[in-house]
This record gives C-alpha cells, structure tokens and sequence, in this order.
C-alpha cells in the first residue's frame, strides 16, 4: 500500500526536522514488507483498549436559560460543570435516539 504524505495539511509535520522528513519521505516509498518494525513490541492483548479515547467532538458556544437550582447543583457537585451539562445531555441524546 503506498501512502503520500502531504506536508502542508500536516501542522505536525511543520515541528519535525529536515533529517526526520526526509525518513519519513524515505518510508513512504518503500513497501509495507520492506519497512523494519521488529522494534516496536507485538500488541495482542486489546481487551483494555478504549475506542473514541481521544476523540474530541467539535465544541460550540451557545446561551442556554437554565433554572438556577440546577445550574447550582451541577456547580456544587465540583470539578467543570459545564463539562458535566454536556455529558448529561449526551446521555440524554444517546438513550432516545433509539427511540425515534
């Protein structure tokens, strides 16, 4: 399988020396097969793996009237309570979108 890499699209790619894009350069022309990877140990073991870990949803500013005493409950419960909102309505979400 070959794989460009395209160095604009990339902003990772713009922190890497000249030595390290050209190895990256290097790899990207050889085959899969051909590529030593004997130093990076085997993974077989996936039962603690975590899928979406890393996933970030995009965030968008709104306004939204809440009742103050829920407001107030969520802010004493500690910690980011408007990350707590949100996980509360995705919850929401996630158990009637089975519904429609």
């Amino acid at each position: 399988m070959r794989f460009e890499w395209n160095h604009d699209k990339d902003t990772s790619m713009s922190k890497l020396t000249k030595n390290q894009r050209a190895e990256i350069d290097n790899l990207a022309l050889m085959a899969d097969r051909e590529i030593d990877t004997s130093d990076i140990p085997e993974t077989a073991d996936w039962k603690n793996a975590v899928i979406g870990k890393y996933y970030r949803p995009i965030k968008k500013q709104v306004s939204l009237r809440l009742d103050a005493d829920i407001l107030e409950w969520f802010k004493i419960q500690g910690g980011k309570y408007q990350t707590h909102i949100n996980l509360a309505l995705r919850r929401y979400m996630e158990s009637n979108q089975a519904i429609k």
